[in-house]
């Protein structure tokens, strides 16, 4: 076994012998935000006119499930080193920064994609979902999980603590994976924060992933669900929180 593969084998263990708690957890928490959204949406709001909204959320839990997962890996793996000491046998090798790097956000990857496949098994039970361009998906969920765990490595490196990690992850990651368009249509915000959501990193991996698996639904737009051109008068979601007739959407156009 080379010393690539030995650093790879080793955090391919570290998380697969916690898998209740790196891969069991963030499914559960996905399918309970299915259940709680679907619960209080379904039926008052449709997407580009033709997508339930529950076949819009699904996509987008599965690529923050695989994004969040793949950051929390390699960022978590390093700064537990850091704590119990044993990261001096893994500088005292002789491994070169390439493997180093290649081990770890790897391993971040195959996790992320391990925990994405695992919601999509769970969920895809409550919608009818269709797989319009599967090597596509496999494309931005591998390029967005690398991106991940190289930012969790790079991360892990700049912590000494694991609060000082987490605070990288609640107050950047979540909430870029959150404000990305999983649970709403960015056409749905007023026009300033509909810009400022096109700033966001995580929007361009989120719309690409989401539209591979939404276009069996739609009904003829370029960068929407369906394929084709934007026509004038295609439908787009907003939701209105009238006290008396409660939440519902509200149609327009572009």
């Amino acid at each position: 076994m080379s010393r690539f593969q030995a650093l790879f084998h080793k955090e391919l263990l570290r998380f697969w012998k916690v898998s209740v708690q790196t891969v069991a957890a963030p499914v559960l928490t996905a399918v309970l935000y299915l259940l709680v959204f679907a619960h209080a949406l379904e039926g008052r709001v449709r997407v580009y006119d033709s997508v339930p909204y529950t076949d819009f959320l699904v996509p987008g839990l599965v690529r923050m499930s695989v994004l969040q997962n793949a950051f929390a890996n390699s960022s978590s793996s390093l700064v537990q080193s850091k704590i119990t000491g044993n990261i001096v046998f893994v500088l005292l090798a002789p491994i070169s920064w390439l493997e180093f790097f290649a081990a770890y956000v790897l391993a971040s990857v195959v996790r992320g994609l391990t925990v994405g496949v695992g919601v999509l098994a769970a969920t895809a039970w409550f919608v009818d979902l269709r797989l319009h361009a599967p090597l596509w998906e496999l494309v931005f969920a591998l390029l967005g999980a690398g991106l991940l765990g190289a930012l969790g490595l790079l991360a892990g490196i700049l912590s000494e603590k694991i609060d000082q990690m987490a605070a990288f992850q609640n107050f950047v990651i979540m909430p870029l994976t959150f404000l990305s368009g999983v649970f709403y249509s960015i056409h749905s915000l007023p026009e300033f924060w509909r810009h400022l959501s096109h700033a966001n990193p995580f929007f361009l991996h989120d719309r690409r992933l989401s539209l591979r698996l939404l276009r069996p639904f739609g009904r003829g737009a370029g960068g929407e669900p369906g394929g084709g051109q934007r026509e004038p008068g295609c439908r787009i979601f907003r939701l209105s929180g009238d006290p008396e007739v409660g939440l519902q959407a509200e149609a327009l156009r572009w």
